[in-house]
């Protein structure tokens, strides 16, 4: 995030959970990337305001990808304000908890929260997400995998557009990939 993005704390979730709303003042001309991402853009907008005309049920899950300051953060936060809808950023390596059971609870709560009140999901660090599915060395690491498997079906019934972000640039055919409806790739991402 820059300083042109405030990040305030959900009141009712508290100081220490990992999401804020996002808010600014910059408009699509200030995304870094937008000539090469504007119809790719125009078309998940589309898409988004389709879902539920079309009876769409589950999540239509996007990836944005990129190096950092591309205007990832930016673009969705303009999507959500173009929708009328609060966006709250997630950071989801700290949504993950060390503690058992309580990232079940943090997702519950989240996803319930942003159903209630119509909010547009931005999940940051996607690739720290799913790359901890595939290191498994101790019960821990089980444990996590466990976790992650359950945040995805999770994501996967929430009915709405959920934004996820990544600095990587994933292959359409690795795992990350292949979990989203639709993949964007800002500047210095291969199409």
């Amino acid at each position: 995030m820059t300083p042109r993005i405030q990040a305030n704390d959900l009141k009712a979730f508290g100081r220490s959970f990992p999401a804020r709303e996002l808010t600014t003042e910059l408009a699509w001309r200030d995304v870094e990337s937008y000539e090469t991402i504007e119809d790719q853009l125009s078309e998940l907008r589309e898409d988004a305001s389709n879902l539920r005309k079309k009876g769409y049920t589950g999540s239509y899950r996007v990836l944005f990808s990129g190096p950092p300051g591309t205007g990832k953060t930016l673009s969705g936060l303009l999507m959500g304000r173009e929708s009328g809808r609060r966006v709250v950023y997630v950071d989801l390596p700290n949504l993950i908890s060390q503690y058992i059971g309580e990232t079940e609870k943090n997702l519950t709560k989240l996803l319930d929260r942003a159903s209630a009140e119509n909010w547009l999901l931005y999940f940051d660090e996607a690739d720290a997400l799913f790359s901890r599915r595939t290191q498994v060395k101790d019960a821990h690491g089980h444990y996590a995998n466990q976790e992650v498997s359950y945040l995805l079906r999770r994501m996967e019934q929430f009915e709405d557009l959920v934004i996820f972000a990544t600095n990587s640039c994933p292959d359409r055919n690795q795992a990350l990939g292949s979990y989203f409806h639709r993949i964007i790739r800002f500047s210095g991402c291969p199409n």
